[in-house]
């Protein structure tokens, strides 16, 4: 088997981290990971904002949590101390797809370095809020995004689960 194929297989969703937080090198190797992902025509729609402010990333949370309908205190991050934040501009009509494989990417590029992830959905709905609006506008960024998804990473503080048993009847050759 291929180291490649190894790290697809081995990597898998984590819901608890370690408060440690992931090193500027790992962080930027994952999003360099992302931002090779292919894309509808090359038009790379997707952008990544990396969150490792605790400030930020617990306000991130919070709105998640509301909008996921969860009690006061749970945290939909999972503990996890970084957060990359991957939107895609909506004039592009492959904007999903493009920033589902940025993510894809990632979570690839996560596992290699040893470093847990999960994709954490509802970044459609934080970014359609005037808070959300609100923080791309104090970053700067300009245009019109959907939020894709969030890649929560940091270390497990756990063990790796189970793969799922992978169902049948998923491929067709004509």
């Amino acid at each position: 088997m291929s180291e490649v194929m190894k790290v697809i297989k081995e990597r898998r969703s984590i819901r608890k981290f370690k408060p440690d937080m992931v090193s500027k090198e790992a962080i930027d190797e994952i999003i360099e990971a992302g931002l090779y992902a292919a894309s509808g025509m090359g038009k790379q729609a997707s952008i990544v904002i990396a969150v490792t402010d605790k400030a930020m990333r617990d306000k991130l949370s919070d709105m998640n949590r509301k909008i996921g309908g969860w009690d006061e205190g749970f945290d939909p991050f999972y503990g996890g101390p970084v957060v990359l934040i991957v939107l895609a501009d909506k004039s592009v009509r492959t904007c999903v797809y493009d920033g589902s494989l940025t993510l894809g990417n990632m979570m690839i590029a996560a596992q290699n370095l040893g470093v847990g992830s999960i994709w954490i959905h509802r970044a459609k709905e934080e970014f359609e809020l005037e808070e959300g609006k609100a923080i791309l506008k104090e970053l700067g960024i300009e245009g019109d995004y959907e939020g894709i998804g969030h890649l929560v990473i940091g270390y497990a503080d756990c063990e790796n689960p189970d793969a799922h048993p992978r169902k049948d009847n998923r491929v067709y050759y004509i």
